[in-house]
C-alpha cells in the first residue's frame, strides 16, 4: 500500500502550473495526503477517478489547510484533534482504515523571532496526546510536514540554524519525546546515515544548492515497523518549496 505526503504550499498555484496534476499521476498512491492547500471549499475542483477526497480547510482564507486523496473508504473520518485551541487552522485530517489509522498533519511554524514558539510547545503536546489516543485503539500513520528537522544530519547548516524555526532544542526535543513514545522515522530508519531534504527555501537559490531541510516525514506506530516495504524522499518532483515524501507498506 503506498502512501504520498507534499506539502504544496498553496494548491491552486500548483495545480494551475500542471506540477500537481503530473506528479499525482505518476505516484499513483493509494493515499495522497496534502498539507497547506490554502483553500477554501468550493476555490477549486480537483477531483480523480477512483479516489474520494477529503478536506480540512482553515478558518483564516489563503492559509493552512490539509487534504487526503484515497482509493479506499474509510471507516470514519475526524477534522482536527477535538482540542478548541487547535483546531481552527486545518491542520489535521484522520482517516480510520480497518487495520491503522491515517492522520495527515500541518505542524504549525513556530515563525520569525520564534513568535509562536509557546503555542508550539502546546500544539506538540496535544497532538502527541491524540496520537497516542488512537495509537491505544490499532496501528497509526502520521505523515505531513511536521515544520522540524530532527537531527543535524536533517539540515544542511545546523550551527546558523540552531534557534531558527524548526531546529530549536525544544522543537527537537517534542518530536523526540513524540518518537520515544512508540513512533518510528520510517525514511530515517531505513536510510540511516542518508542526507536527503524534502525543503529548500525559495530564497538564496536554496533547491539549485540543496541547502535544505527534512521537515516532511512518515512516522508509523511501533507495531508497524516490520511493515516498511519502502520509503522515499521525491525531490525531483518541482511545484512547491517541498517535495514529496513517500511510505509503502505491506497490509
Amino acid at each position: 500500500m503506498k502512501f504520498i505526503s507534499w506539502n504544496v504550499n498553496g494548491l491552486r498555484a500548483c495545480a494551475g502550473k500542471g506540477d500537481f496534476d503530473k506528479a499525482f499521476s505518476e505516484l499513483d498512491a493509494d493515499f495522497f495526503c496534502l498539507q497547506e492547500t490554502k483553500m477554501q471549499p468550493g476555490q477549486l475542483d480537483l477531483e480523480y477517478l477512483g479516489y474520494t477526497s477529503y478536506w480540512n480547510s482553515a478558518e483564516k482564507k489563503g492559509y493552512s489547510g490539509t487534504a487526503i486523496y484515497s482509493k479506499h473508504q474509510p471507516l470514519s473520518v475526524t477534522y482536527g484533534i477535538g482540542v478548541e485551541e487547535h483546531d481552527h487552522e486545518g491542520r489535521v485530517i484522520t482517516l480510520e482504515m480497518p487495520e491503522f489509522y491515517l492522520v495527515c498533519v500541518y505542524t504549525p511554524n513556530s515563525q520569525d523571532g520564534l513568535k509562536r514558539l509557546d503555542y508550539r510547545m502546546t500544539w506538540d503536546d496535544a497532538f502527541r496526546e491524540y496520537v497516542l489516543g488512537l495509537k491505544a485503539k490499532k496501528g497509526v500513520v502520521i505523515c505531513g510536514d511536521m515544520n522540524v528537522a530532527h537531527e543535524e544530519i536533517d539540515i544542511k547548516n545546523p550551527k546558523a540554524n540552531r534557534r531558527n524555526a524548526g531546529f530549536t532544542d525544544e522543537e527537537r526535543e517534542k518530536f523526540s519525546v513524540l518518537l520515544d513514545s512508540g513512533f518510528v522515522d520510517t525514511w530515517r530508519s531505513q536510510n540511516p546515515d542518508e542526507v536527503k531534504y524534502s525543503w529548500w527555501s525559495y530564497r538564496f537559490n536554496a533547491r539549485a544548492n540543496n541547502a535544505g531541510w527534512r521537515i516532511d516525514y512518515f512516522l508509523v506506530s511501533d507495531n508497524f515497523k516490520d511493515r516498511i516495504a519502502g520509503t522515499g524522499i521525491h525531490n525531483e518532483i518541482f511545484g512547491s518549496d517541498h517535495c514529496p515524501v513517500e511510505l509503502d507498506l505491506d497490509l
